[in-house]
């Protein structure tokens, strides 16, 4: 057998279909499945469909941390309709308030070895303990729930070699931006990014969260780390030593592609608005006022985290010019900040405490002042995902966020040795935590009989039509590179309470990019039956929200064509019977604008038959032309598209 590296033996412990040829689609026995509440009202409603008596996956977890804003009834509904659904179906529920799905899930579930999905991109963390761990739209996720395998293309394997020790003032956070100023949001795609080397032997457990979870800003299907004696210690300060198994590449393994980070030579660097891949090293926007610092989220969650940033400002106080906040990771973590006085000196500084839970970097409060940067330790700066329009969100470490808190302006923070006279501070991680699993609540033993509790503004989901052989339809929307899929369908206090409710979700459909498109799409609905958009590279990079692909179902959406797609956004695609085709020739693109009419014809047998489809285009003054696509579906998407989703497809499969 040849030597295999630590992504592949994952891969073929769990392999159930096809082979591991990068690009080949392959399925996978999946062990463990992840919700939040933002994706998992929708995995419900799926399971319910699915008519699902029990769960099949060894752990399957609903967390509620996105939406925790109780402004009217329907977040608390959706609470209880989530509680009541993982009674049902035989599910861990992680109540409001409790934490972060990811940090939360890596304390008390996470093992080396095992396969997770989660409803929610940033899964990828839980790679940092030696998992095969994928963000994936909801109704994958229902899927794996339900037995069947977690299907998607073999990735190819980018070894990223770590070699010597972070210098002081550098961090975690640090590395995985490097990473995102070489390789860019599409560097990650088509590929797992395993991490080895000496230098994993100075990065703890939650230092390779850090760097895991935001292997979904480079595009990545995941990341992975070797399960060694730092994971081990993690597992035993978490009371779980049992649960640990060592997981290392064997000698003379190989990668698809290679790169190598020197650690010593690391500096502050900073993602500015608005990409995660804009990344710059701090000294080049040093100076700059800033209105808002926040530390916290699941990109920066561990302990260290905020021991790191509490140090920096204690006997301090922040800039009366800045909104100082801190977003806990769960109640464990405040217990044990509390412990080791982060707390206090935290408040001490004029930090706000707020919930545990995802908030600013949902856009779930915390929006920013207009026409002002706010520096955070979060994942993601998209267009207007903080709440406010035009904001200028930059992405940092912990220790450039705390020392930008003091001095009120963009600080590096070397510069507090000047300033303050203060030497970086040295963190011991525990040898054991204070645990906390009062608000983690266990399934029952037999779920047969509970009623799920839906309030008024839970829907249940629309059946999907089959594909259909002919459509002549509008262009309603013609977009650039690296669309997101906030801008897709946006996020925020304002939207997030739908997500149970597709009708009213779907008028925030495209409406970052354009607010008249939910009157459109409504009267291309009626007047011709659906419509479809145009984009260019990328399409729907970020979140796994599957509401990005549903919603525009829902108004009519019968294709997308792009030049290239994000992972998961594609799948969700196919999930809901939407078509993602792709030029053939990229110069095509130009070929096609806004409010365009283009016609499809023997659709269903060119889809079947993987042959070019060609859309034929009818532009404003009459004139038509012809642009070739094609599209890149497995078998089984094929068969999945064809029925109108991956719902109709289980249901079949029930029935036969």
């Amino acid at each position: 057998m040849p030597a295999l590296n630590v992504a592949q033996k994952l891969i073929r412990s769990h392999l159930i279909e096809g082979e591991m040829i990068p690009g080949k689609e392959i399925g996978l026995k999946i062990d463990q499945a992840l919700m939040q509440d933002a994706t998992g009202t929708l995995v419900q409603l799926e399971l319910e469909a699915m008519n699902l008596k029990r769960a099949k996956t060894e752990v399957a977890v609903q967390y509620v941390d996105h939406n925790l804003l109780q402004t009217d009834f329907r977040n608390a509904d959706d609470h209880l309709f989530l509680h009541s659904a993982a009674q049902k179906f035989g599910l861990w529920f992680s109540r409001p308030g409790n934490g972060v799905s990811h940090p939360v899930h890596m304390e008390r579930f996470g093992k080396p070895g095992k396969t997770l999905v989660g409803s929610d991109s940033h899964t990828c963390a839980a790679g940092s303990l030696g998992m095969l761990a994928i963000g994936t739209g909801g109704l994958d996720v229902a899927a794996a729930i339900a037995g069947q395998p977690y299907y998607v293309k073999m990735p190819k394997v980018m070894g990223v070699k770590l070699t010597g020790t972070l210098p002081p003032w550098v961090s975690a956070k640090d590395v995985v931006l490097e990473m995102l100023r070489r390789h860019d949001v599409k560097g990650g795609v088509g590929k797992i990014i395993e991490y080895y080397g000496d230098g994993l032997k100075h990065l703890s457990a939650m230092d390779r969260h850090v760097i895991a979870n935001m292997g979904a800003e480079l595009g990545a299907t995941a990341t992975v780390f070797p399960s060694d004696e730092e994971t081990r210690h993690f597992l035993r300060s978490q009371e779980r030593e049992d649960d640990w198994t060592e997981l290392k590449a064997d000698e003379g393994a190989e990668y698809d592609l290679h790169d190598e980070i020197v650690l010593d030579e690391l500096i502050p660097l900073i993602a500015l608005p608005t990409s995660p891949g804009n990344v710059v090293p701090v000294r080049e926007v040093e100076g700059k006022p800033i209105s808002q610092v926040v530390i916290g989220s699941s990109a920066n969650p561990g302990l260290r985290d905020f021991w790191i940033a509490a140090e920096i400002v204690k006997d301090k106080f922040a800039s009366p010019d800045v909104s100082f906040d801190i977003n806990p990771t769960s109640r464990q973590i405040i217990q044990n900040m509390i412990d080791n006085r982060a707390f206090a000196n935290l408040i001490k500084a004029g930090a706000r405490f707020h919930q545990s839970g995802c908030m600013g970097c949902i856009g779930m409060g915390q929006a920013p002042a207009s026409g002002t940067i706010s520096l955070r330790t979060m994942p993601r700066n998209f267009p207007d995902r903080s709440g406010t329009k035009d904001d200028q969100v930059h992405l940092c470490s912990p220790e450039t966020a705390a020392a930008s808190a003091l001095t009120g302006k963009i600080t590096d923070p070397r510069d507090m040795e000047k300033l303050y006279g203060m030497t970086y501070p040295e963190y011991r991680s525990p040898e054991k935590e204070i645990i906390n699993t009062d608000m983690l609540v266990a399934p029952p033993e037999n779920g047969e009989g509970i009623v799920l509790k839906k309030g008024p503004n839970i829907k249940s989901l629309p059946q999907i039509s089959p594909l259909r052989d002919n459509y002549e339809v509008p262009v309603l929307l013609k977009m650039g590179d690296n669309i997101s899929t906030d801008e897709i369908l946006k996020a925020g206090a304002e939207v997030l309470p739908f997500r149970s409710n597709l009708p009213e979700i779907s008028k925030f459909a495209y409406i970052v990019i354009d607010e008249t498109f939910y009157d459109r799409a409504m009267k291309s609905k009626e007047e011709f039956g659906g419509h479809i958009v145009v984009a260019a590279d990328n399409y729907a990079q970020g979140s796994s929200r599957e509401h990005a692909a549903i919603a525009p179902k829902y108004l009519g959406q019968v294709a997308v064509i792009a030049k290239s797609y994000a992972r998961i956004a594609w799948q969700n695609l196919v999930n809901f019977g939407i078509l993602p085709l792709e030029f053939v020739n990229n110069n095509d693109y130009d070929k096609i604008d806004q409010g365009d009419m283009v016609g499809f014809k023997n659709l269903v047998a060119n889809v079947k038959n993987r042959e070019d489809i060609e859309v034929k285009i009818v532009k404003k003054d009459g004139k038509t032309l012809t642009v070739p696509t094609k599209h890149s579906l497995s078998d089984r998407q094929i068969r999945v598209l064809l029925v109108g989703g991956i719902i109709n497809d289980f249901k079949q499969k029930l029935a036969d």
